[in-house]
C-alpha cells in the first residue's frame, strides 16, 4: 500500500522547514543516548534512518506504509510494515525504542506504551516526541488525543520506573515564524463561526484541515521565504521549560 501524503507526514518540502528542523533535533537527541538493537515506531518518510543507523548494532524501523527513502538501506536497517498496537517483536528483542509524532496518532495510548515496555530488555529506554497540546493553534483532526507534560508523564509512569520530560523551544526566529503562521491560522478559524473544527467528528475534518495546513505553509513561505528556509536544527534545543515549548520530549527508561 501507498504512504498517504498528508502535511502529517514532515518532508523536507521547504514549506515544511519550520517542523522538519525541530523533527531532525529530536533524532540527533535521541542518536546521543541510543545503542544495541534499537527499534523505531514511525518511519514516516525515512529522513532519520541516516542519523539512528550508525549509532544502532541492529535498527528495525516500522510504518503502516513503505517509506520513499530515495536510497538503498543499509545493511544493518530493516524496515517492517506493520500498523499498532500490538507490536510485532518478541519480548525483550530491543534496547532502545525511539518514536517521534506517532503516539498523539495511536487510539490505544495505554497499549502502546505497555508493548514499548514488553519488547524492551531490563534498563531499555523509549525516547519519545509528540505535540505539546497548549501550543497548538488549533484543533487537529490527524491526532487523537494530545498531552501536555503531566498526562505523558503519567502515561508513561506505570510501565516505565525513571520518566524525563523536556521540550523542543526555539529562538527568536523560530518564534517570529511561530507568531506569523498563529496570525495566519487566526484569519482562516475566524470564518469557523459554528466552531465546526471541535463539534464534527474527525475523519470528515482530516482532509479539509490537510488541505488548508498545506496551503497556509506553502503561502508562508511565499509571503517569506527567508523566514520561513533559514530556520536550522540548531535554532532548536531542549530545555526544561514543558510550557512554552512546541514538543514534548520524553526519555522513559524500564
Amino acid at each position: 500500500m501507498a504512504k498517504m501524503q498528508t502535511a502529517e507526514r514532515v518532508s523536507r518540502e521547504a514549506s515544511d522547514n519550520f517542523v522538519f528542523q525541530r523533527s531532525v533535533l529530536a533524532y540527533h537527541e535521541a542518536a546521543k543516548l541510543i545503542g544495541g538493537d534499537v527499534l523505531e515506531i514511525g518511519t514516516g518518510s525515512g529522513y532519520g534512518i541516516e542519523l539512528i543507523a550508525p549509532q544502532a548494532e541492529q535498527f528495525i524501523t516500522l510504518d503502516k506504509y513503505m517509506p520513499d527513502t530515495g536510497h538503498t538501506l543499509p545493511d544493518n536497517v530493516e524496515f517492517c510494515q506493520a500498523t499498532v498496537p500490538p507490536l510485532p517483536f518478541d519480548e525483550a528483542q530491543f534496547d532502545c525504542v525511539v518514536s517521534f509524532q506517532v503516539i498523539e496518532h495511536i487510539e490505544e495510548d495505554i497499549e502502546l506504551t505497555r508493548e514499548m515496555a514488553r519488547v524492551l530488555r531490563p534498563g531499555g529506554k523509549v525516547i519519545l516526541t509528540t505535540p505539546n497540546a497548549p501550543r497548538s493553534l488549533t484543533r487537529n483532526p490527524w491526532h487523537v488525543r494530545e498531552y501536555t507534560a503531566d498526562q505523558l508523564k503519567n502515561l508513561f509512569s506505570v510501565h516505565f520506573s525513571k520518566i524525563e520530560v523536556w521540550g523542543v523551544v526555539g529562538n527568536e526566529k523560530v518564534m517570529a515564524y511561530y507568531e506569523r503562521n498563529r496570525e495566519s491560522v487566526r484569519r482562516i478559524t475566524r470564518w469557523d463561526i459554528l466552531d465546526l473544527q471541535h463539534r464534527l467528528p474527525r475523519w470528515m475534518l482530516q482532509l479539509p484541515y490537510d488541505l488548508l495546513n498545506r496551503l497556509n505553509r506553502r503561502k508562508l513561505l511565499t509571503e517569506a521565504p527567508k523566514a520561513t528556509t533559514s530556520i536550522r536544527m540548531e535554532d532548536y534545543r531542549l530545555s526544561t521549560d514543558t510550557e512554552e515549548a512546541f514538543d514534548l520530549f520524553i526519555i522513559a527508561t524500564k
